[in-house]
């Protein structure tokens, strides 16, 4: 197994996305006995390259994954070369890069052949190219603050109501569109964007940011630059081909929700070039071969070619693929270092109590929606535990969880997408202050801590299924649970204590093994809409159900006590204040950063 420092000999550099490509399509299809495929699995905290296995013949196939690689994902504070001005919190994308060779080159040699690689990773984030495919800066993290001065000027220009009659996007600090328009490189090539005329002049709007300059490397074209969502960037190292996917594309802020199409208009209004964008692909298609020498460094020399499809290239998309939904009303959780709370739905809802709800409709796989809220995550739970580590006083999540049985049910709830929880840093101590702010007891041990997070996050679930499915009009019978989050089996059953309603955990790998499905179905290997694909998941795993009160825990009355103690009043109306949960993006000032 690698993780991203082996002995073998380092990679060179990654390669732009524009330089000599191999083949745009495989010259020749994998052979029928080929049933093996590779799903780069990207998230905020580590990556993965996981082998699925298509076996069984017409009806009873089922997909065995295998992971063959981990590898870390760890955000790197950059600090300016000139000035004092603030360090920028950016990926390590070189590091990455190298973890998904070495995973793939390991996955070759594990198991010979492959019959197609698949990238999904979280949302949002983008690397911005140069007019010959060469990136021009560091990815910036979602978690950095830099959108924070740019908030009100972008709602001053297209009002919330504007934005989400298009995008249908919950509001969100770190959107794509948000951090284009603080992104010194974009507001460059803004700058530079000729007119009719060819000379270089400001579009039909000015840009929102004025950092214009600074992050811009000297001597790079900024007139032909181009943004690239993670997943396409990693795709178009590999292939030679740039492509924006559309699951991810729609979390970026600039596509219609309706049309499924790159919006001309919030491009316009934001003051942005209309071909800072790729064109859009769908998943399940091919995008490309893998480049010969690329090819070469992965061991591939029992097969001509080896294809790159498109997925759900979004995780989230990826993991409801994966969801065995079992009934029409049933809602899902996809929980990991975020916890996506939603529905699958026929078309987008676009009303203005959607929006006033903060509720977002993003693509998903075969023309889908996907109508749901961002929960915080068990992001809180990690990032308590590496604070407690970090100032000496170590403890094993078995250990924690341990602790946190012995305390009170919901003695202490939290809002627990409040904006204070973003960022990294000393999540105890931010606890304690809104539990203060709320007139409840302060968690002061590990025990308590970690009580108050799984709580609160249960307590989160429950708020967003049942505003979903009111504005969706499903009354929602079962939720279905997939991503690591699911071998917490405390978190578990609190969600089906507080939702009321059975939760069935399961898959635990959703992301990996949905983009394992669509790319077999793009090869040839399994054929049927979503409910096919569904089915295959059924064969391929162990599902567990969690009943409410199965344990003595709470019943409903103390869930509601608790929400009232944790929320108080109504949810603040984002067209009056455009920032999520209390309306407060952290600055770099009150960041604390690892």
């Amino acid at each position: 197994m690698s993780d991203g420092s082996t002995d073998r000999p380092a990679d060179p550099d990654p390669p732009g996305p524009t330089d000599p490509p191999g083949p745009t399509a495989p010259s020749a299809a994998p052979a029928p006995t080929c049933r093996a495929f590779a799903a780069v699995d990207l998230g905020a905290t580590s990556g993965r390259v996981i082998v699925g296995e298509v076996t069984g013949g017409p009806g009873s196939e089922r997909v065995e994954l295998t992971e063959v690689a981990r590898f870390a994902n760890e955000p790197v504070l950059l600090p300016p070369t000139r000035g004092d001005g603030p360090e920028v919190l950016t990926w390590d994308l070189p590091a990455l890069w190298r973890g998904i060779l070495d995973g793939l080159r390991d996955a070759v040699a594990r198991f010979g052949r492959l019959a197609g690689v698949g990238i999904d990773s979280w949302a949002v984030d983008y690397g911005i190219v140069d007019d010959a495919g060469r990136l021009l800066a560091a990815p910036v993290c979602y978690r950095d603050a830099r959108t924070t001065p740019v908030l009100a000027r972008v709602f001053d220009r297209v009002p919330a109501p504007d934005q989400y009659a298009v995008n249908g996007l919950q509001v969100q600090p770190f959107t794509t569109a948000f951090q284009l328009l603080a992104d010194p490189v974009v507001a460059t090539r803004v700058a530079s964007t000729p007119t009719d005329g060819g000379a270089a002049a400001p579009t039909a709007r000015p840009p929102i940011s004025d950092a214009t300059g600074g992050g811009h490397p000297a001597g790079t074209p900024a007139g032909g630059a181009r943004v690239l969502l993670l997943p396409d960037l990693l795709g178009a190292w590999l292939t030679g081909v740039e492509r924006a996917e559309l699951t991810n594309a729609s979390t970026t802020g600039l596509l219609d929700a309706a049309t499924r199409t790159w919006s001309t208009d919030l491009l316009a209004r934001f003051g942005l070039p209309s071909d800072l964008l790729p064109d859009l692909v769908a998943p399940g298609e091919l995008l490309g071969a893998v480049r010969p020498a690329i090819a070469a460094r992965l061991g591939l020399e029992r097969q001509a070619t080896l294809p790159v499809w498109t997925v759900g290239s979004h995780d989230t998309a990826s993991a409801v693929v994966a969801v065995p939904l079992s009934t029409p009303s049933a809602a899902y959780v996809s929980c990991g270092t975020w916890s996506l709370v939603g529905l699958e739905l026929p078309e987008p809802v676009l009303t203005e109590a959607s929006r006033a709800a903060n509720v977002t409709n993003e693509a998903g796989v075969d023309g889908t929606v996907r109508y749901l809220k961002n929960v915080m995550g068990l992001w809180v739970l990690s990032e308590a535990l590496r604070w407690y580590a970090s100032v000496g006083e170590p403890v094993q999540l078995a250990d924690a969880l341990a602790a946190a049985r012995a305390v009170r049910p919901l003695r202490t709830v939290v809002d627990i997408d409040d904006a204070t929880l973003l960022p990294p840093g000393d999540m105890p101590g931010r606890l304690a202050v809104l539990a203060r702010a709320t007139g409840q007891p302060v968690p002061s041990d590990v025990g308590e801590v970690v009580r108050c997070i799984l709580d609160s996050l249960a307590l989160a679930y429950r708020r967003s299924v049942r505003e979903v499915g009111t504005l969706a009009g499903r009354e929602v019978d079962v939720v279905h649970v997939v991503g690591g989050g699911v071998h917490n089996a405390d978190l578990m059953q609190l969600a089906a204590d507080a939702l009321g309603v059975p939760v069935v955990a399961g898959p635990a790998e959703g992301a990996a093994l949905g983009n394992v499905l669509v790319q077999a179905r793009a090869a040839g290997l399994l054929a049927g809409t979503l409910a096919d694909l569904r089915r295959v998941v059924e064969r391929s795993t162990t599902l567990v159900t969690f009943t409410p009160g199965a344990t003595g825990g709470a019943g409903a009355a103390a869930w509601d006590d608790a929400e009232t103690r944790a929320h108080g009043g109504a949810p603040t109306d984002p067209i009056d204040d455009p920032r999520p949960s209390r309306g407060r993006h952290p600055s770099a000032t009150t960041q604390e950063r690892p």
